[in-house]
């Protein structure tokens, strides 16, 4: 499919906003509150911490080679976006550095939770770093070297390079920051929350679920679920090793809100087995039924 040019430039804005939302979070819940988020960016605001280095200018020392090297070895896409993000967020710390942000700046100085502000990091860290993803760009830092790893081994794991990377910054977080254990516990629910959310983006929002069904009354089982759940049904030929008799196996994938109506069905139906699993996402045509 070719990609027009009004996409493009949609996806590169899309990158660039981004970025500054990025930016815009460091300046407001990280660098305030004395703790120190996940990879790359966390070493680095250890380093713009203890030697007054912004962040900008190290993250653009870290990515610049990383991208030219995403640039050889990878998808030029890729690095333009990756070199897009990091030159916008770049920027973007270093002119906020310079600005007032007070009344958007949340801080523990007055009282207020320490929690809250690795929460706040975290969940729009996760949010940015899987809509990039999804543009086919990245925030930079691990998430080049983890692209350039899979393109050469596929099968390889990064966890526990990703982990390995995360718990450094966690335990220097400790001696940082005044060795105490609080700025440590901090990084770890940023981490969690950055995870959990890119990953929750990345496996997609249309989430379904998926009946496979073991029955001899096929025909007439699968006319109600058409009928009356929309949706439709694959059936494949199934022999029942137990009574050694031939049965079929109906496939069907429904929306959450429809799992009591299917097993409203099923209980109409004797000598009928099922089981359901959760579908992460959905392509092609499928269709979310209201009714």
């Amino acid at each position: 499919m070719t990609t027009t040019p009004g996409k493009i430039l949609k996806s590169h804005l899309t990158v660039a906003a981004l970025a500054l939302l990025m930016a815009l979070s460091y300046e407001c819940f990280v660098f305030p509150n004395a703790f120190a988020p996940a990879g790359i960016n966390g070493l680095a605001t250890i380093i713009q911490y203890l030697f007054h280095i912004s962040i900008g200018s190290f993250s653009l020392m870290i990515n610049i080679p990383l991208i030219l090297l995403a640039w050889r070895m990878l998808d030029p896409d890729f690095a333009r976006k990756s070199l897009l993000f990091v030159a916008v967020f770049s920027c973007a710390t270093l002119i906020m550095g310079r600005m007032d942000l007070g009344p958007l700046v949340y801080h523990t100085a007055n009282g207020t939770s320490a929690i809250l502000g690795p929460v706040a990091a975290g969940v729009v860290s996760g949010l940015v770093y899987g809509l990039v993803i999804r543009q086919n760009g990245s925030t930079g830092g691990t998430d080049i070297v983890a692209a350039w790893v899979r393109g050469k081994h596929p099968a390889a794991s990064l966890v526990w390079l990703i982990f390995g990377l995360n718990a450094s910054v966690a335990a220097l977080s400790f001696f940082v920051y005044g060795c105490h254990f609080e700025p440590v516990i901090l990084c770890l629910i940023y981490c969690y929350l950055s995870s959990r959310i890119s990953d929750a983006i990345l496996k997609g929002g249309k989430t379904a679920l998926k009946f496979e069904v073991v029955t001899c009354h096929a025909d007439a089982l699968a006319a109600r679920l058409l009928q009356e759940l929309r949706h439709g049904v694959t059936v494949l030929p199934a022999q029942g090793m137990y009574s050694d008799t031939p049965r079929a196996l109906l496939i069907c994938v429904v929306n959450r809100h429809q799992i009591v109506r299917f097993q409203d069905l099923l209980r109409e139906f004797p000598d009928t087995f099922a089981y359901v699993s959760t579908v992460s996402e959905t392509l092609g045509n499928f269709k979310k039924v209201t009714g």
